[in-house]
């Protein structure tokens, strides 16, 4: 196969999301400051970036915020990449720094005791009609449990990565991945039967 023939016009190679290769002239010209460079960049990673906002902080308009912060966090810091990652995890990381920093200043991960996030949350009334959907099953999480659910089961997080995302400790990670799945099992159980 012909690797040229994979490339597209701007340098990134046609893969999906945060596994999207970039090429190290686009890279070169972003950290030289060159704008359409990071044009470039924010076409190809934006949704990506967008997604994993949303499915951590579960508001869309949070969401956009933090993808317009991530990418000008990206103008001042992507001289500072030295491609020891893939780009796109380094963005990745960036995106779910700065979703969990955001959820931290608007004090949504004040309470850090895990009987304590998912007390009085009660599954819900439903049939088995109700669709129930991976992004409203979320959405009925806290907001700690969330982050960790997606890190861990969907973005492929390690607990030792995730702990020292939020300064906890590695079991920690665990008991709040393990209750937010028990969780998700109480509220899909019932629509199941």
């Amino acid at each position: 196969m012909n690797r040229s023939a994979d490339m597209d016009m701007s340098g990134l190679e046609q893969l999906s999301g945060f596994a999207r290769l970039v090429d190290a002239s686009v890279l070169a010209r972003a950290q030289r400051g060159d704008m359409q460079a990071f044009a470039t960049l924010y076409t190809h990673f934006g949704q990506a970036c967008y997604g994993l906002a949303l499915r951590l902080t579960g508001n869309k308009a949070q969401a956009e915020d933090l993808v317009q912060e991530v990418f000008l966090k990206l103008i001042e810091t992507i001289r500072s990449y030295r491609g020891d990652a893939p780009f796109g995890a380094w963005l990745k990381r960036m995106t779910a720094n700065a979703a969990i920093d955001h959820l931290r200043k608007n004090k949504r991960f004040v309470d850090a005791d895990p009987d304590a996030m998912f007390a009085g949350l009660d599954a819900p009334e439903s049939g088995p009609a109700q669709k129930l959907d991976a992004a409203a099953l979320l959405q009925r999480l806290p907001p700690r449990a969330r982050a960790v659910v997606v890190l861990h089961q969907i973005e492929g997080y390690t607990h030792t990565e995730i702990a020292e995302l939020f300064g906890q400790s590695e079991s920690y990670s665990k008991s709040i991945l393990s209750r937010g799945l028990q969780r998700l099992h109480a509220i899909v159980a019932p629509a199941e039967a």
